[in-house]
């Protein structure tokens, strides 16, 4: 496949979050025709979606149907519970060889699932398993693909500015590769809240941190505990959804998982307490300019005692 074929494509975007936005900029930037759906344009956020479309060019589709019917490839960049749906409200009007890549943190039975959905209409599902933050990568996060269609969609895709690697041609291989790495990646963010809070509480932070950086001298764990308090706090809502769905994959080898299932719920927790106005109003810059841990550390405090 020629570079020049693939940005001639029409790509469309399920989801318009922050994942879907930062595609669309990067896609348009090379003059690839954009378009996009999200079930939030009819919600509060709806205005902030269309302010951006407009300001990049990207065109609002007003149901899946509308998005996926003219689409050489599809993208799903929706919630992680949302993985499934999305494929299915897509499957109809997906015309017959349309791509469908799908960029959802779910485990690899949701995929397969939503593979045969896809396939059965007739389009080509591709499993895409994003291995980091797409902040600092934007269109090229490492991105493994998985499933039979894989390798005829890679070529397009690094045509388009992504940084795509085969996983294997199986179903479920990059997912489950993805949700393992995210046990420990995601499993370590709540760690890190429940342990430094509970530290800065007993007024014992001090000497954890000593102890931490004597173990694991590689690790700056003031910057690295600054690093997870923001993220979960910014991200805490999409990020227990994933986690619900690293806990499905460890599920389906017939482990039960307590870890897994542990952070999901530390997640949403620290989640709802965003969403009470514990942190106050949190915009997109507002994480880079925080860098101390203990000020969260201190309103999660804060909050737990006015919840007593």
């Amino acid at each position: 496949m020629s570079e020049s074929s693939a940005l001639s494509w029409h790509v469309g975007l399920v989801g318009y979050g922050e994942v879907g936005r930062i595609l669309a900029e990067d896609l348009r930037k090379r003059g690839v025709q954009v378009s996009a759906f999200d079930l939030k344009l009819d919600g509060p956020a709806g205005e902030v979606l269309r302010t951006h479309a407009k300001a990049h060019g990207v065109a609002l589709a007003s149901t899946h149907a509308a998005l996926a019917a003219p689409a050489d490839l599809i993208v799903s960049a929706v919630t992680a519970s949302q993985a499934v749906r999305a494929a299915q409200a897509c499957a109809p009007a997906s015309r017959c060889g349309t791509f469908f890549l799908d960029f959802n943190s779910a485990s690899p039975g949701a995929k397969i699932r939503a593979a045969g959905l896809i396939d059965a209409a007739g389009a080509r599902y591709v499993e895409g398993a994003v291995m980091t933050s797409i902040g600092p990568y934007r269109i090229k996060v490492p991105l493994l693909l998985g499933g039979p269609h894989a390798s005829a969609l890679e070529p397009g895709l690094q045509a388009l500015g992504f940084a795509p690697k085969m996983a294997s041609d199986r179903l479920g291989v990059a997912s489950a590769t993805k949700m393992c790495r995210s046990v420990m990646i995601k499993g370590l963010e709540a760690m890190v809240i429940e342990s430094f809070t509970t530290a800065r509480a007993y007024g014992v932070e001090d000497a954890v941190l000593a102890s931490l950086r004597e173990t694991f001298p590689g690790i700056d764990w003031e910057k690295q505990g600054a690093y997870f308090f923001q993220r979960v706090i910014e991200h805490g809502r999409r990020r227990s959804e994933e986690v619900r769905e690293v806990a499905e994959t460890v599920r389906e080898i017939g482990l039960t998982p307590w870890s897994a299932a542990g952070t999901a719920d530390r997640q949403a927790w620290v989640a709802d307490l965003a969403d009470e106005g514990l942190f106050g109003n949190r915009g997109a810059n507002d994480f880079a300019r925080s860098a101390d841990w203990r000020t969260e550390a201190d309103r999660i405090l804060a909050g737990v005692k006015a919840r007593q």
